[in-house]
């Protein structure tokens, strides 16, 4: 057997995230008082009790999906479950802690670093008018042609027939009605705080190249597929330049999960729900997924 962890990305979180866990397991619990350490906030509260408005931001949100993801990483390892892992993986955030469980980053710099992340492309957020929408059941060239001619950005392949457009929040306002004019059947406007994954986010970019100039990085353990290319990364420098890159550029999910394929036996979901095998089962409806949220789904 050869097992690919998946990481969620930001869109999955839900009041109540990691509350059995800590509930249930002295590791979990560590990582969550370490996470508020770090942080210089409870994070636990906020996961725990909400409320909604304040978790879904951006800034928090973002290190609430990775310390969830490495809390349950922890207590597989504990279980002694990990022993057929070669393959890590994680939609846009989920990539940074796909990285730390791959050991390129220990947990406290791998938290560092998706917090820093996180409030920057918030701040990006607030000083643009961005927009996001989701195409459904169209091939990756009809949306091209759509995003070329209102000047917007194709920002993440999720699966087959499900692909984001990001930009100027009129512009892909304007691209969601010429599509539904054109017959594309399904185009659905989201409620999102900016446009992810387009230019409109190039001042996080730059200040997050130069945050990632101190960090350092190391070889990682497992195989891991970056968004920005769908392709296995190995080297230090090479991961560092893939997640700068990664914060204005497309998200080749459907890419990283078809590579991850050709190794991979089963996939293992590591965040709250199940969005991941979702896209999984879109893409692919033979592929084994198995989806880890709560302290017992680690009892199947």
């Amino acid at each position: 057997m050869a097992i690919a962890l998946l990481f969620s990305g930001q869109g999955a979180q839900k009041v109540g995230m990691g509350k059995s866990l800590c509930a249930s397991s002295a590791v979990a619990r560590s990582l969550y008082d370490e996470a508020g350490r770090v942080l210089g906030w409870d994070l636990a509260k906020v996961c725990f009790e909400g409320p909604e408005a304040e978790l879904t931001q951006t800034k928090v949100c973002q290190p609430a999906l990775f310390v969830q993801g490495l809390a349950l990483h922890a207590l597989l390892r504990e279980q002694g479950r990990l022993g057929d892992v070669k393959f890590a993986l994680g939609l846009s955030l989920g990539e940074i802690t796909a990285l730390t469980a791959a050991g390129v980053f220990d947990f406290a710099t791998g938290l560092r670093v998706v917090a820093e992340r996180g409030r920057l492309m918030q701040l990006a957020c607030e000083q643009t008018t961005g927009g996001m929408a989701a195409i459904m059941g169209e091939e990756r060239a009809k949306v091209a042609e759509l995003c070329a001619e209102f000047g917007i950005e194709a920002a993440n392949f999720n699966a087959p027939g499900q692909i984001i457009v990001s930009g100027e929040k009129a512009a892909v306002a304007a691209a969601v009605a010429a599509a539904k004019e054109r017959g594309i059947k399904k185009v659905i406007p989201l409620n999102v705080a900016g446009a992810y994954h387009s230019r409109l986010m190039e001042p996080a970019r730059a200040a997050f190249a130069k945050f990632l100039e101190g960090v350092p990085f190391a070889a990682p353990s497992l195989t891991v597929f970056t968004n920005t290319t769908g392709r296995a990364v190995t080297e230090p420098a090479e991961i560092r330049a893939a997640l700068v890159k990664q914060v204005v550029s497309s998200v080749l999910w459907e890419d990283c999960m078809r590579n991850a394929a050709v190794g991979a036996t089963e996939f293992w979901e590591l965040g709250p729900g199940g969005v991941l095998a979702g896209l999984a089962r879109r893409t692919e409806k033979s592929w084994v997924v198995k989806s880890y949220a709560e302290f017992a789904d680690l009892a199947t």
